[in-house]
């Protein structure tokens, strides 16, 4: 069927334009897939918002994933704001489907059709009388991973619908990795920042340090690349000096391109947010899902990653032995690829075809379910 141009979209997320991470990246690719269903619009928590702001946001975004976001339009809103209960409610009756990014709160809403979409695992008390009120006008709810939707429904009492898995646009990384000779590069990508699921870059320089005293014959000639925004200084300032003497690089800017072509070139990946704590008492401090350890195995970049929140489920049963829950495992794990080519490209192999599973088709595929179940066509 045809594109219905009538239909009105809106998508509201707490968390944007502020932020640059996988949950953004999730936002903006759902927006584009649906604008196969109407006209979409992206909720700005703003009173106004002129032709150059609107552009701005969304040449920012354009850079920070790679791609041109078509047909997709930013507009002031009250959510997000201090305007009152009343301005929001009315203001959401304009849209025929609201998609909603949850903080740990649910929306309210007088939009045609709404959706909930849940990307934090927090571990939150059960839903109060009036969330319970809230629930009975949404229409849908997902999560970005299993791990997410287990947390919810465990602590939340919300059921979910189902589980839309995050999009990596695999293609592109598999055709440079076949142009591009692998280095001696442990990678990991991921902001700078101690809250909530912090990406631990100063656990990894700190596991770095160890496998070179060691192992220094495997590792010579390795180095640690730690590529990531920095949102908390103080952070990042304290991972550079932990740094200090070793052959690590921090890079802080690095556009989508430069970003693939040290995939391309890296040979294994490191990750390990949420060391250290525990798993059943803190869920929000596990990584959620893992895109860039997807993207790091559609590189043929070897994932040796740790045994928590939504890595075990990015990396599945065929994979799961590159899985850690301790140093001395990440540790052997990581030598036993360091010099073994052979190894390394069949583990790469298997990275690269587990990784398709999160490619683009499925990510549409799971959004035309949900529309399809909302009485939605395009």
């Amino acid at each position: 069927m045809k594109k219905n141009s009538q239909m009105k979209i809106c998508l509201y997320s707490p968390y944007f334009p502020k932020h640059f991470g996988g949950g953004e990246k999730y936002l903006l690719d759902t927006a584009q897939a649906l604008t196969d269903y109407g006209q979409v619009y992206l909720a700005i928590p703003q009173q106004k918002l002129s032709v150059k702001q609107r552009q701005l946001i969304l040449q920012r975004y354009q850079r920070f994933l790679g791609y041109e976001l078509k047909n997709i339009t930013p507009i002031p809103s009250p959510l997000g704001t201090g305007a009152s209960f009343l301005k929001k409610l009315s203001w959401t009756g304009q849209f025929d489907l609201g998609y909603f990014f949850s903080d740990g709160s649910l929306p309210t809403s007088l939009a045609g059709k709404n959706v909930l979409h849940i990307q934090v695992p927090l571990a939150r008390p059960p839903l109060t009388p009036l969330e319970r009120l809230k629930k009975l006008q949404l229409d849908f709810v997902n999560t970005n991973s299993s791990f997410t939707k287990q947390v919810v429904e465990q602590y939340w009492h919300l059921p979910v619908n189902a589980v839309h898995h995050p999009m990596v646009d695999v293609a592109p990384l598999m055709r440079l990795v076949k142009k591009t000779n692998k280095q001696k590069i442990i990678l990991h990508v991921g902001r700078f920042f101690k809250q909530l699921h912090s990406k631990r870059q100063d656990v990894l320089v700190k596991f770095f340090g160890h496998l070179r005293e060691q192992y220094p014959k495997e590792s010579q000639g390795w180095r640690l690349v730690l590529i990531g925004s920095v949102e908390d200084p103080a952070y990042a300032k304290q991972v550079k000096l932990l740094a200090r003497g070793l052959p690590v690089k921090l890079i802080y800017q690095v556009t989508r391109a430069e970003l693939n072509n040290w995939y391309a070139k890296s040979a294994i990946y490191w990750h390990a947010t949420g060391f250290g704590v525990n798993e059943l008492t803190h869920p929000e401090k596990m990584e959620h899902f893992g895109i860039s350890t997807v993207e790091a195995m559609a590189s043929g970049v070897v994932p040796i990653v740790i045994d928590r929140g939504g890595q075990p489920e990015v990396l599945g049963s065929i994979l799961a032995e590159l899985l850690w829950t301790d140093e001395k495992t990440c540790l052997a794990k990581t030598v036993k690829f360091m010099n073994n080519d052979a190894e390394r490209r069949k583990m790469a192999n298997l990275a690269q075809s587990r990784a398709q599973n999160f490619a683009p088709a499925h990510f549409r595929e799971d959004l035309a379910r949900m529309m399809t179940k909302l009485e939605f066509t395009a």
